[in-house]
């Protein structure tokens, strides 16, 4: 077995550089110590653990590991969808969507001895205006707010910056009417916001689509209606209890393509990252088992 990390040296660091040379000392050690053929990255730029990945996919490295947030994953899982190599993920971001949906502990050497001791696993993996995601995307609000906080002079990370700056922008976000074409129907909503969740939650625990499946072979499409906000932020409550769908002004449909039009440029969010976007339509589908994963043994999705 040929095993490549790559570490996002930004990743839940707050900019400090040492942090980011104990990580991949820690990866050499662990690797070494078990005996496996390794070669530790550090990213430098946007992109470039998108460009690592490749280039160990087409090796055929046999476990590539994304050591970072949710952006770090998405970036290698597009680079190794459609391959024979397997995703493997050490959390260190302020979501870990994935991570969390696939139980994969938090602690790296943990998480680290789970993969080399697990097993590959097929997931779906979605993909909105070209644009893979794996854990979920978003259009309308909750993309907005991604693009605030990621888009934001260097501050405050992590949760609870998120949640102040969802509660400023609610105050004057306008939501949108959207039409919907799946293969069965075609619905018009007044939404705060459209999720297309591959996996039950956005991260943090916050659980979108209480039903999804990472290999089902459907993505959860859930459509909220804008309410006053504090009668939004009282509803968010369920995001956290598995309840979100059984509120007033959600629906839900479970899809496998779609198209989703607005009368304004639709903004979009693919795995927590604001992804730039000018046009009114966009289209939506599923590539039924299309990445592997490495997680402990005995994981069931």
């Amino acid at each position: 077995m040929r095993v490549v990390v790559i570490i996002n040296p930004t990743s839940g660091t707050q900019g400090r550089p040492e942090v980011a040379r104990r990580r991949a000392q820690l990866a050499t050690t662990l690797l070494s110590s078990a005996g496996v053929e390794h070669e530790v990255l550090i990213t430098e730029r946007a992109g470039h653990a998108y460009d690592l990945a490749c280039q160990a996919a087409e090796r055929r490295t046999s476990v590539v590991f994304a050591w970072g947030g949710d952006g770090t994953m998405n970036e290698v899982g597009r680079a190794l969808t459609f391959s024979s190599t397997a995703l493997a993920l050490i959390p260190a971001g302020s979501g870990n969507g994935l991570a969390r949906e696939l139980r994969v502990p938090f602690d790296p050497a943990q998480a680290v001895a789970g993969a080399l001791r697990g097993e590959d696993y097929a997931i779906d993996v979605g993909e909105i205006g070209g644009q893979l995601f794996f854990n979920a995307a978003g259009i309308g609000f909750d993309a907005h707010v991604t693009a605030r906080f990621n888009n934001r002079p260097k501050g405050r990370r992590g949760f609870p910056a998120y949640v102040a700056i969802a509660f400023r922008e609610l105050l004057s976000y306008r939501s949108e009417e959207y039409t919907i074409t799946t293969d069965e129907e075609t619905l018009h909503h007044h939404a705060l916001l459209i999720a297309l969740a591959n996996s039950r939650q956005y991260g943090n625990g916050a659980i979108v689509a209480p039903q999804a499946d990472l290999s089902d072979g459907r993505l959860d499409l859930v459509a909220i209606r804008p309410r006053s906000p504090f009668a939004t932020l009282w509803g968010a409550r369920r995001l956290f209890n598995g309840t979100l769908t059984k509120s007033a002004g959600v629906e839900t449909r479970r899809i496998t393509r779609a198209t989703i039009v607005s009368q304004r440029p639709l903004c979009v969010h693919v795995d927590g990252e604001p992804v730039p976007n000018s046009e009114t339509a966009l289209s939506v589908r599923l590539h039924r088992s299309a990445l592997r994963v490495r997680v402990k043994k005995n994981y069931v999705t």
